[in-house]
């Protein structure tokens, strides 16, 4: 019999609100939180004080990412009104998404390396940088002895994070601790970004991060993230906000073998998963990378699969940036909200879609609408491609 993967509590660490109820308030208003760091643009979260969610002892030996994964926890937990201590701790899971890991303790430790010597590099340097470490924290400060993994595939992180935590709950365990965060705005990070060539050299904030417009030029990078508590059935008295009904995750063939790239599998995979078909889905929650050949791909996978106009689509990134690791986890925050609220928020900056694309794009404001069920889109460097199903009602 397959279990349920119910999402009961969300925890949200954002650059326009700490906390889902804050976030979600400030994304339908359109208000964003994008603004200048050091030579460009990124969504940065600015009033996240650590030592309200981390012991001091712990914030020395852990990256701001890390502090993140905590936080959103605290807040995810306390959103679904769970009591750890009455579950067993070998049937509480943690499974993190992860990219660029912990940059920014890692190049203050490098750079006391060089400066000052080995003697004054921090110990903790060993294990803070590392991709897992979130997950490893998680699990020490909550008590979870059941299946703990973390899953590196940039962008895609977050949602093959939630995919991954409806296998552990398959396979026996009763909550999953889940999502991604990120915190790639060191100056080493952002070095790292730009040479890709992928970052957006726009000046207005409100004009910087535009994707499926005629004139995308790349993305803002952005700081946060989203965790979620899974249950195998819902908390006692407790409606969820959601079900994680499907996830799919697919690779693109090698550049230049002439394969098509491998999103439109990720989603035919997820809705049969679900036991759905595309008429069933109401809206799709897009990647978004605003560079134009990848734009293009995503909103030709989108009408192969639902007709030319036939869903609404939006990327709401456009107000945080592109979070990586923290992106994909945030994005599945925003859909149960929207399933909850029956909105869909909409995808600021204006973009001018070029009509070959064919996707109906929301835009400018929130749109009501009816949502049953609805697909998240995540695609990483390398080629990943992740989709997740999610629905407001068991099916």
């Amino acid at each position: 019999m397959r279990r349920l993967c119910a999402v009961t509590g969300i925890g949200v660490v954002a650059p326009n609100g700490i906390g889902h109820e804050a976030y979600w308030e400030q994304l339908l208003n359109g208000k964003s939180g994008i603004q200048p760091v050091m030579d460009g643009l990124a969504g940065v979260v600015a009033d996240f004080e650590s030592t309200q969610y981390v012991p001091a002892q712990l914030g020395v030996r852990t990256d701001r990412w890390t502090q993140f994964g905590i936080a959103a926890t605290a807040l995810a937990l306390q959103d679904a009104g769970i009591d750890l201590d009455a579950v067993p701790e070998y049937e509480v899971g943690v499974v993190t998404g992860s990219s660029s890991g912990g940059n920014e303790f890692g190049q203050r430790e490098l750079g006391k390396l060089w400066s000052s010597g080995p003697a004054r590099v921090s110990a903790y340097q060993s294990i803070a940088w590392f991709y897992a470490a979130t997950t490893g924290q998680v699990s020490i400060r909550y008590g979870a002895r059941g299946p703990c993994c973390v899953v590196v595939t940039e962008q895609a992180s977050g949602l093959d994070a939630m995919g991954q935590a409806g296998r552990v709950l398959r396979q026996g365990a009763r909550v999953v601790l889940a999502g991604g965060t990120e915190a790639p705005l060191s100056p080493y990070a952002l070095a790292c970004q730009r040479a890709d060539g992928r970052l957006s050299a726009e000046a207005n904030p409100e004009r910087a991060f535009r994707p499926f417009d005629r004139t995308a030029a790349g993305h803002v990078p952005g700081e946060g993230g989203a965790m979620f508590v899974i249950e195998d059935s819902p908390t006692a008295g407790r409606r969820p906000y959601g079900y994680v009904a499907g996830h799919a995750a697919t690779f693109d063939p090698p550049p230049g073998s002439g394969g098509d790239p491998a999103l439109r599998r990720a989603i035919e995979l997820a809705l049969d998963q679900a036991a759905l078909t595309p008429a069933d889905i109401d809206a799709v929650f897009a990647d978004g990378a605003a560079v134009p050949e990848l734009d293009r791909q995503e909103a030709a996978a989108i009408e192969a699969v639902f007709g030319p106009h036939g869903v609404p689509v939006t990327a709401p990134k456009t107000m945080v940036g592109r979070l990586y690791a923290g992106g994909g986890a945030l994005d599945l925050a925003t859909a149960l909200l929207a399933l909850r609220d029956a909105v869909i928020p909409p995808t600021t900056g204006a973009p001018d879609v070029p009509e070959h694309y064919r996707i109906d794009l929301v835009l400018d404001r929130p749109r009501p609408a009816e949502l049953r069920a609805v697909l998240v889109l995540a695609r990483g460097r390398g080629g990943h491609n992740s989709a997740v199903v999610l629905t407001g009602e068991l099916r």
